[in-house]
């Protein structure tokens, strides 16, 4: 008897042995497989809609609370960040060393210009600093001379394969050809420059033939600064000008003004002596020679005001970690875009969007909690969320013109429409059920756990830019001249307009019953506000 139980003593020993090497493999395969993953593992959910509502809107009758099954698009959130996070896996180790490659090989002078040369340029002072964008995964030569021939720029330039930088001068410092060695991400064989050196190419026949090609446009008619010549720079006088040579001179020399008086041209900044806040009747300027001296008519060329457009992310880590947190659809992304003007700082955000950083958004690829950037976008509401934060800024529009706008965005990314067939289909009213409560339940919650507050309403920062902006910029306890606030205002659209297709409007959008359910929202959020001492709700969007 004594012979079998040793027996199977040893096995069981053997067994033992045997599961704590599995397990041991198993745990180490699973810590490699992590540490790849560290990075990616780190970042967190996308938003969501926060818990119930309000309970005094529930007792109001305000909200249906029967269960609905979940509509397609709230199924997906989930899904649509794992194919952000992928896209971002399969992206690859950045600043991988490169090969020297070919000479860019030559193609048709009416689809690309020519090749100038390899040319170190980089920091606030670079040289080719207008229209900035980024493209991870699809930049091309041509895509870049498109964009910079669309703001009539005579150069494009591209850097370690991905950034794409635009202007009419040549950087004074050439490098040799072996050192801009990177491929273009979405052109094999070009060369689309190194790490602080860009491959410059001439726009060529892009610029006459682009068919974006932006004009100039006409600011209006104002009153001479006192002195003129010292406000205003290039001055040019023929007897034949014209507001097209003018313009042609000023956009030529990378000035966003032209601004011509009788037969004198000049070409400058809006500057706190010249800001375009006092236009007059355009019919002064027009007037006899003698009264039209005293004013001049200001066209806004096509090329960027650049005295705003150097950003960098922080040199030290914040010491206050801002959020500036707001629904879906409120224009997060053009108050970042302010923010960045305004500041000279990075913006960060709670997610990962490619598109966003291919407009710009540098930051959108630093991970939020970094404390690198001057604030971190986000939509999260909830108390451990929100908790986070040090300070926020919290940025609240019509709730009606959000939803709208996150509905397009949902049906057809950033700068698209939703189509007729969105529209009428289940998924906007079970959208509009969904996302109107949250709206009312994430301005409630900053206002409950928010720990300090700036709260700003998209309306009003539309109508007095400048001096919401000054606010927003205190706020952040950050120091800016009057000439960059200036440069942000000429540069406040950026590139966030809808383009093509048309925009639905609420009145269209909206049933009887939805407004109903709606205006129960914006009654709650309009009384919490007071009730904490902050001024209401736009009174333009508050039901009477």
């Amino acid at each position: 008897m004594a012979k079998p139980f040793f027996r199977l003593q040893k096995l069981l020993r053997r067994t033992q042995f045997l599961l704590f090497a599995l397990t041991a493999a198993y745990l180490m395969a699973g810590s490699l497989l992590l540490l790849q993953r560290a990075r990616l593992a780190q970042m967190p959910q996308g938003p969501r809609p926060a818990g119930p509502p309000p309970p005094a809107l529930l007792a109001a009758g305000a909200l249906r609370t029967e269960p609905r099954a979940g509509p397609r698009w709230l199924m997906a959130r989930h899904s649509e960040l794992r194919q952000l996070r992928r896209r971002r896996l399969e992206r690859g180790p950045e600043g991988a060393p490169g090969g020297a490659l070919p000479a860019p090989r030559e193609a048709p002078a009416a689809t690309r210009g020519s090749y100038v040369g390899c040319f170190q340029d980089s920091g606030p002072a670079r040289t080719l600093k207008g229209v900035v964008f980024y493209d991870l995964r699809k930049m091309t030569v041509a895509g870049c001379q498109e964009a910079c021939a669309e703001w009539s720029y005579v150069f494009a330039g591209l850097q370690d394969g991905t950034e794409c930088y635009c202007g009419n001068r040549l950087p004074k410092r050439s490098s040799g050809a072996q050192e801009c060695n990177r491929e273009c991400r979405g052109e094999k064989g070009s060369v689309c420059g190194a790490p602080g050196r860009l491959s410059v190419y001439h726009v060529g026949g892009l610029l006459l033939g682009s068919s974006r090609r932006r004009t100039s446009t006409y600011r209006g008619c104002f009153p001479v600064p006192s002195n003129l010549t010292a406000t205003l720079a290039t001055p040019l006088s023929r007897p034949n000008l014209t507001v097209d040579s003018c313009c042609q001179l000023c956009s030529s020399q990378e000035f966003p003004l032209a601004v011509v008086r009788g037969p004198e041209c000049f070409c400058g900044f809006p500057t706190p002596s010249f800001s375009l806040q006092d236009a007059v009747d355009a019919a002064l300027c027009a007037g006899s020679p003698e009264a039209a001296a005293n004013y001049c008519a200001v066209y806004q060329t096509p090329v960027q005001d650049t005295r705003c457009t150097d950003r960098s992310f922080l040199p030290a880590k914040a010491q206050v970690f801002v959020a500036l947190s707001s629904f879906p659809g409120a224009g997060n992304t053009w108050a970042r875009h302010l923010i960045e003007l305004a500041t000279g700082f990075y913006t960060g955000s709670y997610y990962f969007d490619g598109t966003l950083y291919n407009k710009g958004f540098k930051g959108e690829k630093d991970h939020w909690r970094s404390r690198r950037t001057i604030c971190v976008k986000t939509h999260e509401s909830g108390r451990r969320e929100i908790e986070m934060f040090d300070a926020a800024i919290l940025l609240i529009r019509n709730p009606y013109r959000s939803l709208v706008a996150e509905f397009n965005r949902k049906c057809a990314g950033h700068l698209g429409y939703a189509t007729d067939k969105n529209w009428k289909s289940r998924e906007w009213p079970d959208f509009v059920t969904s996302y109107a409560s949250w709206w009312s339940s994430h301005v409630l919650d900053w206002l409950k756990y928010g720990k300090r507050l700036l709260v700003v309403h998209y309306e009003d920062l539309r109508r007095s830019l400048l001096p919401k902006l000054r606010e927003m910029v205190a706020f952040l306890n950050v120091s800016v001249t009057e000439e960059r606030l200036l440069c942000v205002e000429s540069n406040q659209e950026g590139s966030f307009r809808r383009l093509g297709g048309r925009a639905q409007e609420p009145e269209q959008a909206f049933t009887a019953e939805m407004r109903e359910l709606i205006d129960g929202y914006i009654r709650t959020v309009d009384r919490a506000l007071r009730d904490r001492n902050w001024n209401g709700l736009p009174t333009e969007y508050v039901p009477r």
